[in-house]
């Protein structure tokens, strides 16, 4: 569980965890705050402490390397697991091992709308949370999904021995997508496990619509699609993310729409085309580890390119949408 603020959602978060029906884990907690500033207790609970802020994969990964257990269950320290959530993820996959990830019934701290029930990816990389803002009595029953939102999710470690840990280079955002496609790629399944509920205070550490989470969703999006996309549907991508921008300006104009929401935070329009344009020199200076990456992937797949188009194709959401939600 990486931390920065070791505010009082971490303390409500570790105290939910205590709570849990499920009692045979522990806890590692990683301070990126830089300056030494988590303070928690309980028996189950580890620090460790970074000099800066490492990113969030870098966090999950050091926890991951300081555990030993089957499982690992990821979790932000802003979201509060109801008692049942650790006892459903491991009861999931104890049933089902050909899946090595498992997804949260995640929803919106102090509303009665979902965060999230499992992932949904674009033609152009982008990916949402499926459910998002809707009821949770309609994500009520388990069901396959393409992989879960790293906020709240469990992994199977010998999927991750397998595929390799978090993409460190990522820092923020898109990390769990990169991750969950890898793991398709090898042949490992999804599940979306509706029983283990937490409750989420979204995107409150980066904020909603800040031009910090706006570049390294558009650079990371970048990132996963050369890493992970087969050539004919990296071929289309760039031209669903041009469809994407296009939505982007008109929601900008309807003031609907994140990109709206972007410029009412207080940002000037020009910002979100320049945060754009430096992503994808970010990604031009990163391609010859991310075409390395790319090979490493490929050689390894247990899917055609045609049974990973169609697996992403039953869980895709129209760029249009992604520029709304």
């Amino acid at each position: 569980m990486p931390t920065l603020a070791s505010d009082d959602a971490l303390a409500e978060c570790l105290g939910a965890l205590e709570a849990q029906t499920f009692d045979r884990f522990d806890v590692v907690v990683v301070d990126n705050s830089g300056v030494g500033r988590a303070r928690v207790t309980g028996d189950r609970v580890r620090i460790l402490v970074n000099e800066r802020n490492v990113g969030f994969g870098t966090a999950i990964n050091q926890a991951i390397r300081a555990s030993d257990g089957p499982y690992i269950a990821v979790l932000n320290d802003d979201a509060t697991p109801h008692p049942g959530w650790l006892a459903a993820l491991v009861k999931a996959a104890e049933a089902r091992p050909q899946a090595g990830m498992f997804a949260s019934q995640v929803r919106l701290t102090g509303t009665a709308q979902l965060d999230s029930a499992g992932m949904l990816i674009a033609r152009d990389g982008s990916s949402k949370q499926r459910g998002h803002g809707e009821a949770p009595e309609k994500f009520k029953a388990d069901s396959d999904t393409l992989f879960p939102t790293g906020s709240a999710a469990l992994y199977r470690r010998t999927m991750l021995d397998e595929i390799g840990l978090f993409d460190e280079r990522f820092f923020l955002y898109c990390e769990d997508t990169d991750l969950g496609l890898r793991a398709r790629w090898a042949g490992w399944e999804g599940e979306y496990v509706a029983g283990a509920v937490v409750d989420h205070a979204y995107s409150k550490s980066a904020g909603r619509a800040s031009a910090l989470k706006a570049y390294y969703v558009e650079r990371n999006r970048l990132y996963t699609v050369i890493k992970n996309f087969p050539f004919s549907m990296l071929a289309l991508a760039k031209f669903y993310a041009f469809a994407r921008y296009y939505w982007h300006l008109v929601f900008m104009i309807t003031r609907t729409g994140k990109a709206a929401e972007f410029r009412e935070s207080g940002h000037p329009t020009w910002l979100l085309p320049f945060l754009v344009l430096r992503a994808h020199a970010s990604a031009m200076v990163r391609l010859p580890y991310l075409l390395r990456e790319r090979r490493r992937i490929f050689k390894a797949r247990r899917l055609r390119s045609t049974e990973f188009r169609a697996l992403l194709a039953a869980h895709s959401i129209p760029v249009r949408k992604v520029a709304e939600l």
